[in-house]
């Protein structure tokens, strides 16, 4: 009854009317104009370029505008579901916070989607989870059972038969089962893709191996000569070159040959990440177990879990079941976040991957051997060996590569390039005490200098004989970039390469600064030269993969509000590239912060390649607190494939009549000001869309309802 006050007081009408009003302003304006989008954009909930509206139709269409928890796709468009956390897969379940999307096609009308499951997001999944799994989940118990440890707890301090372990692995093992990798089949029946049972199907869990030694994750490349070794500085796990199942699965790739390249990222949150100057593993005590109302965390740590076995490149096989998932340590260990292969016959394999962190780099490997056709399997063999090498960029649109070798020397980035521009970042190096794990802050020049003179190059900071000093250095990757002199960076996101160009499109998702880092403000500077830029962008680097040649980079597509320089999205993640070089993008904002509460949900963009990054349209926004993330096209470009994320990751389910007010002040595209009143729902039922049901991560393919390509016949 309140609600309805509210709304007759403010002057609203039906809730319906509300949320149409951008949208029916948009269409008429589109047909008036005849703009030449593809598709009837989406409205969002603030004035961007591509709605093709005056000024005084944008300060009528967006003046009251209510936010839905759905997913809106363009009029003439179906989105359908294909599974969802909890639905059965192969040995498991569909997992949780599903990411990259791998579409490998076996026909015209026959696929295998590979599958990333990143991490649990407390609040949706403790409280879904009878209800989707059908099993109880004694979280409320644990979280009790914490409370005066303040939900804190190494496991390696209780006996293996103390109660709480068991209620502490009742839970564990549980979100381990929903993270990892998975593949489903899908056919496609009267024109829509569906998912349909297949011996291929395929789920491999945050604890595959630990019952069964058989199923344990084979790791390749240098850092193995550090997992055999006889003595090390940390803690060794006993497993040798192998690794119990593997997490924090964000983005991907999809190689030429038809494997999956699975980025294990915030793996930080579940083992840790510091290690020893000779690559071994801090002890699993020092990232405990964590489990409170609204955070699960240091899953590793009650099975005793190797942080140094988690953080790399995971290749699976979506064709065949029983081929093993490795992981490649050749191409590093860091918060993998996208991988890009440049396949060309005659040539070494190129892979590019980003690490997601403020602060953090851009990678490119360069295998030792050469591919001799990019589509032979063979090829996995070529991600073994070579040469994993770092970016520098140069202000003026140039850059190199760094390569991370015992002999390169240590350079650096000074903090007093933060400093200069009004930023406050530290740099992040490997400890001075080469008997600690992890890193150490440095915030003077002086003190930089100096501690290049005491580790003139990484043979000095790092231990080991032979290929042993070399996986050390891998391993370490971040830290070893640092000091190698990389250009620190605006969290590289995802990496993609162009069809019709050949460049690599990579997203930076925002330039803010970090506690322990930030992005170079001589590259990474805002639309008028911010020095902190929070909104993202994507770069166009042209590269020369030959030994000795470096590249040429530019923004090609900034983030923000239209009125401040930007396109009308915040945080670019995921990227998607058609054959006729058209850009697809879409957005991670984080739910838990208002500071960009303006751009509203999460949501997919398209960027024609004609406009060079000068405008986008929406083609998708997401339901309440969701990312969307993994986009991926079809062969026949008839398909757009999205991954749901963490629908009600902050309110949790929605129940009925819960929503809330926001007031926005934006403005019109000749800079008057128009003052918003939005009405936001508080939670999230998707993908049911039923009053107080569980919230559900899914993936669902989005297509035309006449069966014509995406962008029109």
């Amino acid at each position: 009854m309140r609600r309805r006050s509210v709304l007759s007081l403010l002057g609203l009408g039906g809730a319906g009317w509300i949320a149409s009003r951008a949208a029916d302003g948009l269409a008429a304006s589109a047909q008036e104009t005849g703009r030449p989008w593809p598709f009837e954009p989406v409205a969002t909930p603030l004035p961007v370029n591509s709605d093709g509206l005056s000024a005084a139709q944008q300060q009528r269409a967006y003046r009251e505008v209510a936010v839905e928890d759905r997913l809106v796709v363009p009029e003439g468009f179906r989105s359908d579901l294909l599974a969802a956390w909890g639905d059965p897969l192969a040995t498991g379940r569909f997992g949780f916070n599903n990411d990259y999307l791998g579409f490998v096609p076996l026909g015209l009308n026959e696929a295998l989607l590979s599958v990333n499951f990143e991490y649990i997001s407390p609040i949706p999944w403790s409280d879904g989870f009878a209800e989707v799994v059908g099993q109880p989940l004694p979280w409320g118990e644990l979280v009790a059972a914490l409370a005066s440890r303040q939900g804190v707890i190494d496991c390696s301090t209780l006996a293996a038969n103390d109660p709480l372990l068991s209620t502490i692995r009742a839970v564990s093992d549980q979100a381990m089962a929903d993270l990892g990798l998975g593949v489903i089949h899908l056919q496609r029946q009267g024109g829509i893709w569906q998912r349909t049972p297949d011996r291929r199907e395929r789920r491999v869990d945050g604890l595959a191996g630990w019952r069964d030694p058989g199923a344990r994750l084979p790791i390749t490349g240098p850092a193995t000569a550090v997992f055999m070794a006889p003595q090390c500085l940390g803690y060794d796990d006993g497993l040798g070159a192998a690794a119990v199942g593997t997490f924090a699965n964000c983005a991907g790739g999809t190689t030429p040959w038809g494997t999956v390249l699975s980025a294990e990222e915030n793996y930080q949150s579940q083992v840790p990440e510091a290690v020893f100057a000779d690559g071994s593993a801090a002890p699993p005590s020092t990232m405990p177990f964590v489990c409170r109302a609204t955070t699960l965390a240091g899953l590793g740590n009650p099975y005793g879990l190797a942080g140094n076995k988690y953080g790399w490149m995971v290749e699976i096989d979506p064709k065949d079941p029983a081929a093993p998932v490795r992981k490649h340590s050749a191409l590093g260990r860091f918060r993998h976040e996208a991988v890009a292969v440049r396949a060309v016959a005659g040539e070494p394999l190129v892979v590019y991957s980003g690490c997601d962190r403020r602060g953090g780099h851009l990678y490119r490997f360069v295998s030792s051997g050469r591919v001799s056709r990019p589509e032979d399997p063979a090829n996995s063999r070529l991600l073994e060996a070579g040469e994993l090498q770092v970016a520098r960029f140069a202000a003026d649109g140039t850059g190199e590569w760094l390569p991370l070798r015992p002999e390169t020397p240590v350079q650096p980035f000074r903090p007093g390039r933060y400093q200069a521009a009004g930023l406050t970042c530290p740099v992040d190096l490997p400890h001075s005490d080469r008997l600690q794990a992890g890193g150490e802050l440095f915030r003077d020049d002086a003190a930089v200098m100096a501690y290049a003179k005491r580790f003139p190059t990484l043979a000095a900071l790092y231990r080991g004989d032979g290929e042993a000093l070399q996986g050390a250095i891998l391993i370490d990757a971040h830290l070893a970039a640092s000091a190698a002199g990389a250009t620190p960076t605006a969290r590289p996101e995802d990496t993609e390469i162009d069809p019709v160009s050949g460049d690599l499109l990579v997203a930076f998702t925002s330039g803010a600064p970090g506690s322990r880092g930030g992005a170079d403000p001589a590259i990474f500077r805002g639309p008028s030269g911010e020095a902190s830029w929070e909104h993202g962008w994507v770069m166009r680097l042209g590269d020369d993969p030959a030994p000795g040649r470096g590249f040429r980079w530019r923004m090609a597509v900034t983030g923000g509000e239209p009125w401040a320089g930007g396109l009308g999205f915040t945080n670019p993640d995921n990227l998607a590239i058609d054959r006729q070089g058209n850009l697809w993008i879409v957005t991670d904002r984080s739910a838990k912060s208002a500071a960009s509460d303006q751009f509203g949900n999460n949501s997919c963009w398209f960027v024609p390649r004609a406009g060079d990054g000068e405008t986008a349209a929406c083609f998708a926004t997401g339901p309440m607190e969701c990312e969307l993330c993994g986009v991926s096209l079809d062969q026949q470009e008839r398909a757009l494939f999205l991954a749901v994320q963490h629908p009600g990751e902050v309110q949790g389910r929605r129940q009925p009549g819960s929503e809330e007010f926001q007031a926005h002040r934006l403005q019109d595209r000749q800079g008057g000001t128009i003052e918003q009143l939005r009405r936001v729902p508080l939670g999230s039922n998707w993908p049911s869309q039923a009053p107080g049901r569980p919230p559900r991560p899914g993936v669902v393919a989005v297509q035309r309802r006449n069966g014509q390509p995406l962008l029109g016949a």
